[in-house]
């Protein structure tokens, strides 16, 4: 049968080391997961119980720019949060981020746009664009620059758009506020549109997070429940969009998707009464990142990026190899530990580094880092 040029994206090297990992499991071994981004907790207990209570009803579709009372209650999260005043009318419920990406591609660029990538970054942007049928622009970063975008890019590039994120996957670097307006500025000068990933916010160490929203109004700000409300099976996430964009993406949403989860929007509603557990989880982060940081630096693995949030340690490995990937495959088949390369974030450079994810138990992020320490020991 014949096949569009859309379908040729690269894989999502992450999940190939998650079947590989399985594989090993499935012979009787016993990995260590520092591969994925995905917290080791289940949705909130307390969110789980009142779901429950409601699945007796027929749960249907609901409209497509969500449940009423979650876009409002995600509103006033931005005030508690934020201090900002946000009209729940400009919240989109999503199927999750990368629901909101589909959509928030599709209201602003037409073919062939060129929308902005700091290298390193999260794969699916680049590989979303391309199937809908626009060019990723893939821009170097420097350590000076804390591996982000720098304003003078959107220019330099001849940017139709640019996608930030802070925290960042891979890096957990994040933007001050004069750094975001800095780059919403620069947005609008070039008449280029500004989409800011949030979906790391809640999980930051020595400072807040800061919003998009809280530089600018012209923006798309995307978010989820998947990290730190440890909801990632659910598929629920949130977009803030300009007020005179609401209709042009609901009608989009209403093609592409109809609605998010029924379930999950319930779900998503009570788990911004579970804080406390939810604070318990960002706690564990907090000890994790201190074990991951000592340790990898014990096993001769401290070229890094500061991991100001998110969940990851993102590694220059270029001392002891120039092929992540086969490095990768070493630590998984040697130590049992399963870690990404970085070829996902970044095809450039890549093939110099490894992410290691430490949002799992602190007892696998001890033990995991123990087998680095001893395959690296056995290396040298």
């Amino acid at each position: 049968m014949r096949h569009s040029t859309r379908g040729e994206v690269d894989p999502f090297i992450v999940m190939d080391v998650m079947e590989a990992a399985r594989r090993a499991e499935d012979a009787g071994r016993h990995i260590i997961h520092m591969e994925v981004g995905q917290p080791g907790t289940g949705a909130p207990v307390g969110a789980r119980e009142v779901l429950a209570e409601t699945l007796s009803e027929p749960l249907g579709y609901t409209v497509s720019l969500g449940l009423p009372a979650l876009r409002a209650r995600i509103a006033r999260h931005y005030h508690d949060a934020y201090g900002i005043d946000l009209d729940p009318a400009r919240v989109v419920i999503t199927a999750g981020a990368s629901g909101a990406f589909l959509l928030a591609f599709s209201a602003l660029f037409d073919n062939d746009a060129r929308v902005g990538l700091g290298l390193p970054c999260y794969p699916s942007y680049r590989q979303i664009l391309k199937a809908v049928g626009l060019t990723p622009v893939e821009m170097p970063t420097t350590p000076e620059g804390r591996y982000q975008p720098q304003p003078s890019d959107v220019a330099a590039h001849g940017l139709d758009g640019l996608i930030v994120a802070s925290p960042a996957n891979p890096t957990g670097t994040m933007l001050d506020a004069g750094a975001m307006a800095a780059l919403a500025q620069a947005c609008a000068q070039a008449g280029a549109a500004f989409i800011s990933d949030e979906i790391y916010h809640g999980i930051s160490y020595d400072k807040a997070a800061v919003t998009a929203l809280q530089v600018t109004d012209d923006v798309y700000v995307i978010n989820s429940f998947s990290k730190y409300f440890s909801m990632t099976g659910w598929r629920v996430g949130w977009m803030i969009v300009p007020a005179d964009h609401v209709r042009r993406v609901e009608r989009l949403a209403q093609n592409m998707f109809i609605c998010a989860p029924h379930a999950s929007q319930v779900l998503a509603l009570a788990a911004f009464d579970c804080r406390e557990e939810l604070d318990g989880h960002l706690q564990v982060y907090a000890a994790n990142r201190a074990l991951m940081l000592q340790g990898l630096a014990q096993a001769g693995l401290a070229k890094c990026a500061p991991p100001d949030g998110a969940f990851y340690v993102y590694v220059d490995v270029s001392d002891y190899t120039d092929d992540a990937r086969a490095f990768a495959a070493e630590i998984l088949e040697k130590a049992g530990v399963a870690v990404t390369p970085g070829l996902d974030f970044d095809p450039v450079d890549g093939h110099k580094w490894l992410r290691f994810s430490y949002a799992r138990s602190s007892a696998d992020i001890t033990e995991g880092v123990a087998r680095i320490k001893s395959f690296m020991e056995a290396r040298r």
